[in-house]
């Protein structure tokens, strides 16, 4: 790793269709850059291509998104019930199962050229897992991670107590990566019951708001993301 310049954005409550839809435009932008540099016979050293890393936070309003390997059993509701609770549903391009994302929950969208960090999806995950640990860990709250399940719990091994306060589903094209994380801060958990959560039985959903039996302050907790992301994918937010 290198220092990375990465370009944070901020975007507020935005529908889901729209945000998946600005990823695209910066992936493809990425993409085209790569390919152009392939042809021309000048992509042996990734450092130098001109790709740009941006850092999206933003919440949106109520949606089920379902991942590209996804059950869509693991949706209980009808079409018609749906569409009376107001809930959109896309089926995306991600990996992972069904979750949720609704206003007062942080949804992160990292798009990053990964051959200027390192080729390897399994640390970047396990990278973002560690921000989001390190993260509630400043509001006392102590996140694992589970074995085999992408993401972040609160006592994983404790059979009936599994609780998963992050859920984390990515896709990467040519090392570009897009898609990420959402962060249950002061959501609404009660969307949760409407699903199997990331396709998982029997296990709970929480957030940091009921881990901790108080309204958390939305700000606070993405400037103590931004933070752990400079630190740990060793980058400089601007």
């Amino acid at each position: 790793m290198n220092n990375q310049v990465v370009f944070f954005k901020d975007l507020g409550l935005i529908e889901y269709k729209t945000a998946w839809d600005y990823q695209e435009s910066l992936l493809a932008e990425n993409i085209n850059i790569k390919t152009t540099a392939r042809k021309e016979g000048n992509d042996s050293n990734p450092l130098i291509l001109a790709t740009k890393h941006y850092l999206l936070f933003c919440e949106h309003p109520a949606v089920y998104t379902l991942g590209k390997s996804g059950n869509i059993n693991n949706v209980l509701l009808s079409d018609q019930e749906l569409q009376e609770k107001e809930i959109s549903f896309f089926r995306t391009n991600r990996g992972g199962d069904i979750t949720f994302h609704g206003p007062n929950q942080i949804v992160g969208y990292p798009i990053f050229d990964l051959e200027k960090f390192y080729t390897d999806i399994g640390k970047y995950l396990r990278n973002i897992e560690e921000v989001i640990i390190r993260t509630i860990a400043d509001f006392g709250i102590k996140g694992e991670r589970s074995e085999g399940e992408t993401g972040v719990w609160i006592e994983p091994g404790i059979l009936g107590k599994e609780r998963k306060i992050c859920a984390i589903g990515v896709r990467c094209s040519r090392w570009i990566t897009m898609h990420g994380f959402a962060l249950n801060v002061n959501t609404d958990l009660s969307y949760f019951n409407n699903i199997i959560p990331c396709g998982i039985q029997n296990k709970q959903v929480t957030s940091m708001e009921k881990e901790t039996g108080e309204k958390i302050n939305l700000d606070e907790v993405k400037q103590k993301i931004r933070k752990n992301f400079e630190e740990i994918f060793e980058m400089q937010l601007i």
